[in-house]
């Protein structure tokens, strides 16, 4: 079974910082994108940040320059490091992993973590 555990949200000011992690286990495959996405109140859903196992890297154009998302493939963790965190960025913050086996995709989410910046 697929498990996806992340931690490090938080409250912060805003300019402040955070390091989300994500430990992933029981992935079907060896190749996965992993992606952190994030959700508030009344809005849909919204890709921030992905990396493949590759290390190919996408941000959205609001956090481009502020997030940065790595992995630990000894760990078998994902991170995303927030800079200069801004109000609009108070979120629950959810890990993401998709890929394929025998053919089928599959993808799996996390129970998610707050993050709150205060102006």
């Amino acid at each position: 079974q697929v498990q996806l555990v992340e931690s490090g949200g938080g409250l912060v000011q805003a300019g402040g910082s955070l390091l989300l992690s994500c430990v992933a286990s029981g992935m079907p495959s060896r190749i996965n994108i992993f992606g952190w996405y994030r959700q508030t109140p009344g809005k849909q859903r919204e890709l921030v940040a992905e990396i493949t196992d590759y290390e190919n890297r996408h941000y959205a154009d609001s956090v481009k320059g502020r997030f940065t998302i790595s992995k630990d493939n000894t760990k078998n963790t994902v991170y995303l490091r927030m800079d200069r965190l801004k109000p609009d960025d108070t979120a629950i913050y959810y890990c993401n992993v998709n890929g394929y086996r025998n053919f089928a995709k599959y993808d799996y989410w996390g129970q998610g973590t707050q993050v709150t910046v205060s102006s």
